[in-house]
């Protein structure tokens, strides 16, 4: 390449590995693998060194990857927290022993896992835990103490402690706790997590340290950071004093040789799959924090630690079969079943195949020899077939047409590659099902969330949310964690909701496109769940908000067996299925209203329930086509937005003469 081919690709490396690094270290969501972004940085990293007259000092390569949010207050770490030297193979892992060999000694090295979370320090002074932060740009970074105390294996005293100590450490998601995490978020209908160091990352910035104790997050503590008044000799034994005075600390092994240390890195790599927690790679360091302080530091690395990043493992295997797995929001997911292979420390025996584009598009077939994936921790993969070792007989596969589940009608998400079942009682959705339909803005069931729900369905007392309505205490005071009066409690909940009326049923029954804003409207047009189930498409699209899209999934719905027989359980328990029709030309008749900030007389619900039944309509947002915005105490971006805008903004009194209140 030319001179200015090489700049530009400097360039365009450099802008690369910031949009990454600015998206894992500050938006805690990663748009590649580790190994991927790890690759990046070493390839910019060879050109700046073969190409020294284009280094700057504010490349990626001379900097730790993220910043302090301005979101939290800052703090300035006395000792720096930088990052390690990253190598890809046990050639570069033995230059570095040959380089450090004599100043190492006989103390040796420490092999560690590198632990796939998010580096915070930790101040203590007189024993008591004071201030704990995120490692930022490793010299400032955010407070995050508030939401430290919440993880329960950090001690918040110690004995016989230094009057001021520093240490370093590691806070994860463990594997478990994210399993359920995006088991509960998959159930509400949220946006799972990546894995389980975003999940990690997100909960410790939260806001509020209530919802960073419901994540369950722990902490591993690898090094010291400073100890006024104690001196240690190794490493090694830091670690032993740190895991006396109560912490969890890494685990680790002293090695002394070359070859020891390639096979505690490949024995780390076998047994990843036993641990609780994600890694990326292995961490070898001097053992001696003599001959550390003699090597020191680059602006970025020690020379004393090197991260060996374990490679994206690749393996031949054959494809037996594709099993369509429906999830509790209905999506189809197909699941390659493979001949068992070792992978990445673990067998492996299926693989994902992501969607059914993607089996499309790589004409993936039953009987093929397949390459499956496996980066760091995340789930196997299939990604690519081997063509020359296709079978005669294999045949194109066809994605199923019907829920492998319920036998129910599927079809493909608008604009989106997932195929989606819409039973009503599919088993597959019951749980998430269930679940949204006691919500509080649905059928509003106190007392019948996730967990209750679980209970439900593993004894068998309901197969659909018709069911609810036949419970009697008797039964659910059978169950664990229930007595008398906490079964009472639910049945009479069940019993109140029964009167919640159209709209609201219409939101809880799932139906797509459905939400609480089109079920009102439903509602105000057509006063009964008769009238809409006997409404043509023409009339459905007549009304406000309700497009041709949405028109078409409401009556494919209620024409599903499904769909009838759950509605027949609900009538037969004598739920509520009318509501009140909008007048037509009401006091805010084609009147677009935005909520925003506190009302000292209404909930937001009920300011917008009375502005619907006056023929209003609310929004979420702010625009040019919005009517009024009600401003209350504390109205923020919103009322901003409309002054902006020039829309008109009234207060809580003058919403109250409009409403004719």
């Amino acid at each position: 390449m030319g001179t200015e081919e090489i700049r530009a690709e400097i360039e365009a490396l450099r802008a690369e590995v910031r949009r990454l690094s600015d998206s894992y270290y500050n938006r805690d969501t990663s748009l590649v693998s580790d190994f991927e972004y790890d690759a990046l940085l070493h390839k910019l990293a060879d050109l700046e060194r073969e190409h020294p007259e284009y280094r700057t000092a504010d490349s990626p390569t001379e900097k730790v990857g993220g910043s302090a949010s301005a979101a939290f207050s800052q703090v300035v770490h006395p000792v720096a927290l930088q990052s390690l030297t990253d190598v890809f193979s046990f050639e570069e892992v033995e230059a570095f022993c040959a380089r450090t060999e004599e100043a190492a000694g006989e103390d040796g090295y420490t092999v560690e896992p590198k632990i796939d979370g998010l580096s915070v320090a930790l101040y203590y002074e007189d024993g008591v835990f004071v201030r704990g932060a995120t490692r930022g740009d490793g010299n400032v970074g955010e407070d995050v103490t508030e939401n430290l105390k919440t993880v329960k294996s950090i001690p918040a005293r110690l004995e016989n402690a230094p009057a001021r100590l520093a240490v370093r450490g590691e806070v994860y998601m463990p594997k478990s706790v994210f399993d359920e995490l995006n088991e509960v978020r998959e159930v509400e209908g949220k946006q799972l997590f990546a894995n389980p160091r975003n999940a990690a990352a997100g909960s410790l910035r939260q806001k509020d340290s209530s919802l960073t104790a419901a994540r369950r997050l722990d902490i591993l503590v690898f090094n010291i950071q400073y100890a006024e008044g104690r001196e240690f000799s190794t490493h090694a034994g830091t670690l032993e004093f740190l895991r006396e005075a109560g912490f969890h600390t890494i685990p680790h092994s002293v090695r002394r040789r070359g070859a020891d240390i390639s096979d505690a890195i490949a024995g780390i790599g076998d047994g990843r799959g036993e641990y609780d927690f994600d890694i990326d790679g292995a961490v070898v360091k001097i053992n001696s924090l003599a001959a550390r302080g003699e090597l020191g530091s680059t602006a970025k690395a020690p020379r004393w630690a090197v991260a060996y990043k374990y490679p994206p493992e690749k393996k031949e295997t054959e494809l037996l079969n594709i099993v369509v797995q429906v999830g509790r929001t209905g999506v189809l997911t197909p699941k390659a079943v493979v001949a068992p292979v070792r992978l990445s420390g673990t067998t492996v025996s299926n693989a994902t195949l992501h969607n059914a584009d993607f089996i499309a598009e790589r004409d993936i077939r039953i009987g093929d020899t397949v390459i499956i994936q496996k980066a760091g921790e995340i789930i196997p993969e299939v990604i690519e077939v081997v063509a020359s070792k296709r079978k005669p007989d294999a045949v194109p596969y066809e994605f199923p047409k019907t829920c492998p589940e319920c036998g129910g009608d599927v079809s493909r998400d608008e604009g989106a590659a997932a195929v989606r079942c819409h039973g009503a009682e599919c088993p597959a959705q019951l749980l998430r099902n269930i679940a949204h339909f006691a919500s509080r803005r649905a059928m509003d069931i106190e007392g019948l969330g996730i967990a209750v729900a679980k209970q439900l369905l593993a004894e068998k007392l309901i197969a659909s949310a018709g069911d609810i309505y036949f419970l009697d205490a008797d039964k659910l005071e059978k169950m664990e964690r229930f007595g008398k009066k906490s079964a009472e409690n639910l049945v009479a909940a069940i019993e109140k909701s029964k009167s919640r009326g159209l709209a609201p049923l219409l939101f809880a029954l799932g139906i797509p496109q459905v939400g609480e804003s089109a079920g009102k409207a439903l509602a105000g047009r057509f006063g009964s769940m008769e009238a809409i189930e006997n409404a043509e498409i023409e009339e459905l699209t007549a009304v406000e908000d309700i497009g041709a899209i949405t028109a078409q999934y409401l009556r494919d719905w209620l024409e599903m067996p499904q769909s009838r027989h759950l509605l027949s359980r609900l009538r037969e328990a004598g739920v509520d299925m009318t509501g009140e029709a909008l007048p037509r030309g009401g006091a805010l008749e084609g009147v677009t209203f935005v909520l925003t900030g506190t009302l000292s007389k209404y909930t937001r619900d009920e300011a917008a329930e009375l502005i619907t039944r006056l023929g209003g309509k609310v929004s979420g947002s702010v625009s040019k086509k919005t009517g009024v915005v009600v401003a209350g105490e504390d109205a923020g971006s919103k009322l901003t937005k409309a002054r902006e805008l020039g829309v008109r903004v009234v207060d809580e009194a003058e919403f109250e003469e409009m409403v004719g209140e």
